[in-house]
């Protein structure tokens, strides 16, 4: 089985499906000629031609907008927005628009698209590059919202994302792209080339929507993580020696909520993970969904690890990113309450 680093993975989805269905459509800022600022998109617009992936000019607003009409018509876009930074103007289009067009057409029509968009920090990008939104999508009724930590899931994530009928916010950890990062930034990365999540099909297949992944079984305590903070996780348990499971959500919305509390029941401890900012965060929703499933089977109180509730700083990145030595303090103070 061929190997591929997260890039190579989201390019072939989009190559796959755009081979499989004419109506697979490709555009956003530079995707065309130039195949992206990550190189995502290389090579689609020479196979495929400038009708099938084409640039657009530098407005949120007018991709999202535009995709939303194509959908209405029957095509399939699979837009990029160049950062997930730069989704602020496309937002009303997203919330007020794609996601109720089932809804207000009572089944009528449905908006078949996805949006891409690079998030989270870890490449020294400051505050207006390295933004992690995904709470402002997981709010709203009739979006589906993906994270994928690896390139096998990534692939088979984006061609479920853009088969569906429905809207999907397809959100790429960008500290991903080219290999997995534990967050020990010190340290040497290794490429995807040599981990076994880094082997992707080249042909077609799907990973569900909405199930969860258990990444490393335990039985002390359950972390809840998705994206990069999965493999901060895992270091993290490696590191302090406890015996953690480790859940890679996949997908935030709809939630996989069955394995949440599987687990918990079973370790009666919880740790929830995310790179985003602590207040109203993500991690904020699976501590209450936590906590209401499996309130008479916790042992300790639910620990949150989050980003601080400050803009990404550029200077101070490794003391705002959630790293390994955070996590692991949360797991021994969960052990230990």
């Amino acid at each position: 089985m061929p190997r591929m680093t997260m890039i190579e993975a989201i390019r072939s989805a989009m190559d796959v499906t755009m081979e499989r269905d004419d109506n697979v459509v490709v555009f956003g800022e530079d995707v065309g000629y130039f195949g992206g600022v990550f190189r995502c998109t290389a090579g689609l617009q020479q196979k495929y031609g400038r009708t099938r992936c084409f640039d657009a000019p530098i407005s949120e607003l007018g991709i999202v907008g535009a995709a939303i009409g194509m959908a209405s018509y029957g095509l399939r876009p699979c837009v990029e927005v160049q950062f997930a930074d730069y989704v602020y103007p496309a937002y009303d289009q997203i919330v007020s628009e794609a996601a109720r067009l089932r809804y207000r057409s009572n089944g009528q029509f449905t908006c078949p698209i996805v949006i891409r968009m690079p998030t989270g920090g870890g490449i020294f990008g400051g505050q207006t590059h390295s933004q992690s939104p995904e709470a402002l999508f997981t709010h709203v009724s009739g979006l589906k919202v993906v994270v994928p930590s690896n390139p096998y899931d990534a692939k088979g994530l984006l061609v479920a994302a853009i088969e569906d009928p429905d809207p999907v916010i397809f959100l790429e950890p960008k500290r991903l792209y080219n290999g997995p990062f534990d967050g020990h930034h010190d340290r040497p990365v290794t490429a995807w080339s040599k981990h076994p999540l880094g082997e992707a099909p080249d042909g077609h297949y799907t990973v569900p929507l909405a199930k969860a992944e258990v990444r490393r079984e335990g039985s002390a305590v359950t972390v809840l993580a998705y994206g990069t903070m999965v493999h901060v996780a895992q270091a993290a348990a490696d590191d302090t020696g406890i015996d953690a499971e480790v859940i890679d959500l996949r997908t935030l919305l709809p939630l996989d909520l069955d394995t949440i509390v599987a687990s918990v029941k079973k370790t009666r401890r919880c740790v929830v993970v995310h790179e985003a900012t602590l207040t109203s965060g993500f991690g904020a929703e699976l501590t209450a969904l936590v906590q209401e499933h499996c309130f008479f089977h916790l042992e300790a109180p639910i620990a949150r690890v989050a980003g601080w509730d400050t803009p990404y700083p550029h200077a101070q990145e490794w003391d705002y990113f959630p790293g390994p030595k955070r996590v692991g303090e949360a797991l021994v103070e969960v052990m230990e309450a």
